[in-house]
């Protein structure tokens, strides 16, 4: 845990549903990257679920899930 903090049962389960979509975005943002080079609107797109995942994983940090930053 960060700063030695344990985390409630809820913020566990939080936790636990944000790492998913943090999962998530990243696999789409890597989908999107590759597809990019034939359109800059798709990495238009792309950026914007860069710039949720890592909402995403600071908000992990904020709860106390740890590192999130896992790329």
């Amino acid at each position: 845990m960060q700063g030695g903090r344990q985390l409630t049962g809820a913020y566990e389960t939080i936790v636990e549903r944000l790492r998913s979509i943090e999962e998530e975005l990243r696999d789409l943002a890597y989908d999107r990257l590759r597809d990019s080079l034939d359109s800059p609107a798709v990495l238009a797109e792309e950026r914007r679920l860069h710039q949720a995942r890592r909402a995403i994983e600071k908000a992990i940090g904020l709860l106390g899930g740890g590192d999130a930053d896992s790329d």
